[in-house]
């Protein structure tokens, strides 16, 4: 798609949508959000900007293939799991420290994981089908010749 006003409304859109989504993923613990909305959000905004581009330059404004950012954040949620199994507690189970004023437990790594996960799987998907896209158009076979 080339047009001016999307390609301009979205760079301060994708950059909204991206705050907006780790505004999701913090405030996830105590009301309603969390890894999975905010990872959606993210992958959106993503989504969105490679509508207004192409492909390469989500690809190169993201610095790493959608599929080690999924595998970095399954490995981190299952990571987090574990570290219940050093005490005696099911896995998953929250794991709580103190330091200082500051109260830090298992369940943000966890949500930030589910948040690369969902960003990672979901652009994937959305960058596959833009390249697929892309070489369908660029392909100068008539479609009653690919018989």
């Amino acid at each position: 798609m080339n047009s001016l006003i999307l390609r301009e409304a979205t760079r301060l859109l994708v950059a909204l949508m991206l705050l907006f989504s780790i505004f999701m993923l913090l405030r996830g613990h105590n009301e309603p959000g969390g890894g999975f909305i905010g990872g959606l959000i993210a992958a959106i905004a993503f989504a969105l900007y490679a509508l207004a581009t192409d492909a390469q330059a989500v690809r190169k404004a993201l610095r790493a293939d959608p599929r080690v950012i999924a595998a970095v954040g399954l490995g981190l949620a299952i990571g987090s799991g574990f570290l219940a199994l050093l005490e005696p507690a099911p896995f998953l189970t929250g794991q709580w420290t103190t330091v200082g004023d500051f109260k830090a437990g298992t369940p943000l790594p966890f949500d930030i994981g589910v948040y690369l996960v969902v960003v990672g799987a979901v652009l994937t998907i959305v960058l596959g089908i833009k390249e697929q896209q892309a070489d369908v158009e660029d392909d100068p076979v008539e479609p009653e010749d690919r018989r």
